[in-house]
């Protein structure tokens, strides 16, 4: 049976969908934007389409004392495809980290949903069948940071 471990982060950008949803499609905008905290991120490999896939690293700093990577004491590198794309409005990645360790096995969906309001609009990203190996307080955590990149990156 699939985990039912999920998170869902939300908030507002003051930017318009079409904006935030170009954002997503772009491999350098995504470099720049999705890496939480001090981490960078390199990709590897850009589909920006429906079905297209995509692999990517997120290096933690030289300096990190956190918790080691997924995928090497520095490093999370992930692979996966854009399930679904609808444009201005919704954005699904099914990911599956690269790790030797089974805690971080499984294909996470990561659903990210863009709600035009007054001002900009309202985003929401929901990460179903998050490993085990991943807290649920530390996803969550790291899902707003990415949205706080992602408002800066599209300026709101």
């Amino acid at each position: 049976m699939a985990s039912q471990r999920s998170t869902t982060v939300s908030r507002f950008i003051a930017a318009p969908p079409e904006r935030i949803y170009r954002a997503f499609l772009d491999a350098e905008a995504v470099a720049t934007w999705l890496p939480p905290g001090s981490m960078r991120g390199i990709i590897h490999a850009f589909e920006g389409r429906e079905g297209g896939a995509f692999s990517m690293s997120l290096v933690y700093p030289d300096d990190a004392a956190s918790q080691p990577g997924k995928t090497s004491d520095k490093t999370d590198r992930f692979e996966g495809r854009f399930a679904r794309l609808v444009p201005d409005e919704r954005i699904v990645w099914a990911t599956v980290f690269d790790s030797v360790d089974k805690s971080f096995s499984g294909e996470m969906t990561v659903t990210t949903t863009l709600t035009p309001v007054d001002g900009g609009t309202d985003v929401t990203m929901v990460c179903d069948n998050v490993p085990s190996g991943i807290r649920l307080e530390d996803n969550e955590e790291g899902c707003r940071l990415t949205l706080g990149n992602l408002a800066a990156f599209v300026g709101g």
